[in-house]
């Protein structure tokens, strides 16, 4: 009678590896999956950053102005990333520590679902000293 309990406690526990290997394996792939994306919008965002900063600097250059910082920064993030992502550049003077400074500001979609996401919800900002 011992035989026949194990025999069918062997049988019931048939097939639960499978079970479990999917259970544990969708659970890793969906957090493999948020790293991933978690990666490319920080990525995003830092090409971001440096383009703004990098725009801001040319436009402050002597011969240079505000509108070629603009078409510099959308450039920059159109080689980089995409141009959907340079939509939305502004620039404009401001006093930033109390120096003039020149500022631009790039508004782009966050990426959510790979780089498919919501308009305008990412914003960032570059700075560059305006020599007199």
């Amino acid at each position: 009678m011992a035989a026949d309990r194990s025999a069918d406690a062997a049988g019931s526990e048939r097939g639960s590896a499978v079970v479990d290997f999917v259970l544990v394996g969708g659970l890793l792939t969906m957090f493999f999956l948020a790293i991933i994306q978690l990666a490319l919008v920080l990525h995003i965002r830092n090409t971001l950053i440096d383009a703004a900063a990098s725009g801001a600097r040319y436009g402050t250059l002597a011969d240079r102005s505000a509108e070629d910082a603009r078409r510099r920064t959308g450039e920059l993030i159109g080689t980089a990333l995409s141009m959907d992502f340079a939509q939305d550049i502004q620039t404009r003077e401001v006093t930033f520590h109390g120096l003039r400074t020149l500022e631009v500001t790039v508004k782009a979609p966050m990426p959510v679902i790979g780089l498919i996401g919501p308009r305008d919800m990412l914003e960032v900002k570059g700075h560059a000293p305006i020599s007199d």
